[in-house]
């Protein structure tokens, strides 16, 4: 069972972005043996400083954030130096106000689509992941240009930045959905990379 206190800095902070996807993330982090706490999107860098948390997960959300009102994150926090990884509208968002572009989409992917890995090395998925192999998507909107000093290290038929990584920064986005490939026995390697590599950044800072 997850601890009731856990010690600082030892906490992965899920910000809700409004639908069903953050309970499950937060089920999956705690699977990898890491208290994880549910936020509000409206949390502000101070919030989450005070709270000295060993990652942040942003999760999917079901709005554009290209709508007038989408709900966004307070850029302070990018900022921090504390690794963050956006999944699915979570991954657009960190595109859309690092600096990259987020296009709206011609007919978006729903359910199993294929992902392929590029050519350059990728922390989130580790040498034991398949160069090609299914992942389960679901949008609409896409991310046709990665900000600047991020690399593309997997890409579907409909999303060319599948899988976007800034190593320097601890900043990652992945387009598709992890926590529909996890399990209690088996947690998804995404995510045990993902905190890895927040605790390497820990340990270093």
């Amino acid at each position: 069972m997850a601890p009731t206190n856990p010690p600082q800095h030892d906490v992965v902070l899920v910000v809700d972005f409004g639908a069903q996807y953050a309970q499950l993330i937060a089920r999956r982090v705690r699977e990898a043996q890491v208290y994880s706490e549910i936020v509000p999107h409206r949390i502000t860098a101070a919030e989450v400083a005070a709270k000295k948390p060993k990652a942040i997960i942003l999760s999917g959300g079901p709005k554009s954030v290209h709508v007038e009102g989408a709900p966004a994150l307070d850029p302070a926090i990018y900022e921090l130096g504390i690794p963050v990884l956006g999944i699915c509208y979570g991954c657009q968002l960190v595109a859309q106000q690092l600096g990259g572009t987020v296009s709206r989409g011609g007919r978006g992917e729903y359910g199993r689509a294929t992902l392929v890995r590029t050519e350059t090395p990728s922390t989130l998925l580790g040498s034991n992941t398949p160069d090609v192999h299914d992942v389960w998507m679901s949008h609409f909107d896409f991310v046709s240009e990665a900000p600047a000093g991020f690399v593309t290290t997997a890409s579907t038929p409909d999303a060319p930045h599948a899988l976007i990584e800034n190593d320097t920064r601890k900043i990652y986005g992945v387009q598709y959905h992890p926590e529909y490939k996890s399990t209690v026995v088996n947690p998804h390697p995404l995510f045990v990379s993902f905190i890895k590599a927040a605790h390497e950044h820990l340990k270093n800072n």
